[in-house]
This record gives C-alpha cells, structure tokens and sequence, in this order.
C-alpha cells in the first residue's frame, strides 16, 4: 500500500509540472508573437500557428485578389501601420486534452499610423493545440474595447476611429455585461451605453 501511495504521488506530480510546462509555453507562444508582428517576422509569425491554420493566414500578406481567403480569419494586416507594439497585460490558459488548450490574453497594442499614433485595447480569444511536442495556435481571434488616436479620448470617436480596426465587440459580448447594468442607471458614468447609439463625433480615416 505504501508503495501504491508513493507511486500514486509521484504521477500527481508528473501531471502538475506537464501542465505547468505547458502553461509556460503557450505564454511563450504569445510572446514570441508580439516579437514576430513588432520586428516584422511574417515567417516567424506564421510558424507560431500550425499548420493548416499558417496556409490560410499567407493570403493575409498575399496580394488584395488573394485575402478573401482569410477574411474572416486573424489577418496580420502588418502593412497597415509603420511601428508598432504589442503589450502583453495578462494572459488566462485552460489545458482541455494533454495536446489542446483555450485561452484569453489581455492586449495593449500600439501603431504608428501615417502621422496619428492609433492605441487599441484588446482581447486575444485564442485556440492552442500541440503539433509535433510543440505548443501552436490553433486560431486567433481578436476582440476590441477601442481604437483611438493617443490625442483621442475613444469616447469622443465612437471607441474606432482606425479603420484599420474592427467594430468594437467589448464589453457587449462579455455575458454577464448586460445582466450586471440592466438594473442600473448609468446615464452619470457613460454616454455611450453598450447597444445604444452614439451621438458622438463621426469617425475619422486612418
């Protein structure tokens, strides 16, 4: 019996350190990307994801008549701006099977558009999966709270005033956002309540 205990500790502990590990390299994995799109590495970039997933995403820096493809797909779009950069601010990992895993990272990122300096705040819903002992994305997809000018209050420019960005999508989709403000009036603290629409200034190009 005590032989069994010691045995079963052991495997306890080889779990845990593997799930460590893997935690590790997947926040690795998201590191290594902001390097890639900040220095400008498409190649770099594509190896981070695997493989069918990279085929897709080579039509993001191929010519226009080639990106329909990957419309609906992370597009880099790193022509799009000159610098840039992409803070990591917090990162949540869940492991599903020993070889897959989801995860949420909390993004700053800056760009450096013509003679504006666009600042987005973000969410990376990301889908991982192990290839060949290695940690990849499996898909990437991200989700805004604004994109604005750093002279730019985002509430002044209905949260997106990049056309380089998508619609904001947060804080609506958050599922407990609407549960939490049904109740409340927020005409004090916001006028731009989430759903209603803005009168606020019309966006401006990029």
């Amino acid at each position: 019996m005590e032989a069994d205990a010691v045995a079963s500790q052991d495997n306890g502990l080889a779990v845990r350190v593997t799930a460590l590990e893997a935690k590790f390299d997947i926040g690795q994995l998201a590191v290594r990307y902001s390097l890639a799109a900040d220095s400008r590495d498409v190649a770099g970039l594509l190896a981070l994801f695997e493989p069918r997933e990279r085929e897709v995403l080579r039509h993001a820096e191929a010519p226009e008549d080639r990106r329909e493809e990957a419309h609906d797909r992370h597009a880099f779009g790193l022509d799009q701006f000159y610098r840039s950069v992409h803070q990591i601010c917090g990162h949540i990992i869940e492991l599903l099977t020993p070889t897959t895993a989801r995860g949420k990272l909390y993004c700053r990122a800056e760009h450096e558009v013509g003679e504006r300096y666009i600042v987005a705040a973000l969410i990376y819903n990301d889908d991982y999966v192990k290839v060949d002992g290695e940690w990849l994305f499996a898909k990437r997809r991200p989700q805004i709270w604004y994109a604005a000018d750093l002279l730019e209050r985002p509430q002044e420019v209905d949260f997106a005033s990049w056309s380089g960005s998508q619609a904001p999508e947060l804080p609506g989709t958050f599922p407990m956002w609407s549960t939490f403000w049904q109740e409340r009036d927020t005409a004090a603290i916001t006028s731009h309540p989430v759903g209603e629409a803005s009168t606020s200034n019309p966006k401006s190009g990029a």
